[in-house]
């Protein structure tokens, strides 16, 4: 498959607005290895081949093992994530998916808040947000990954 559209090349002001958004976010007190985490799981859902290739990259250069990033498909299972990491994994695929419920569950918001103050979680759901929009992008483009 090839590329269908650059967006940077049409709207380059929304694409740098979305870079400093994600500057934000790696600037921010949320750990970086639960930001990458996220964004590597949002992506498998959302079938983004183009930000699994990119995050697991970011991440092996982070110095993060490959167990962890393979494990992040198989999360609940694993034995290789913190409480914490494991809060943000589910709050990151309830809001992944939310076609397929009505909301997030309250469950998983509150074993969320045990771990995270309000501001954390005002930024993973930004991250949240964020990730789901790139893989929109790299999907309907159809971004080559590795590229």
């Amino acid at each position: 498959m090839s590329q269908r559209i650059n967006i940077v090349k049409h709207v380059p002001a929304i694409y740098h607005h979305l870079i400093e958004v994600e500057k934000i976010l790696h600037g921010s007190e949320l750990p970086t290895a639960t930001l990458e985490l996220v964004k590597l799981r949002v992506s498998q859902i959302n079938g983004c081949a183009y930000c699994v290739d990119m995050h697991s990259r970011d991440m092996k250069k982070a110095g993060e093992s490959d167990e962890r990033m393979w494990m992040v498909a198989a999360w609940r299972e694993a034995t290789v994530f913190t409480p914490a990491e494991r809060a943000a994994l589910a709050l990151a695929e309830e809001a992944t998916r939310l076609p397929d419920r009505e909301a997030v569950p309250d469950a998983v918001w509150e074993q969320a808040r045990e771990h995270y103050d309000d501001k954390q979680l005002a930024l993973l759901i930004a991250a949240i947000a964020m990730i789901n929009a790139w893989n929109r992008i790299g999907v309907t483009s159809r971004l080559t990954p590795g590229a």
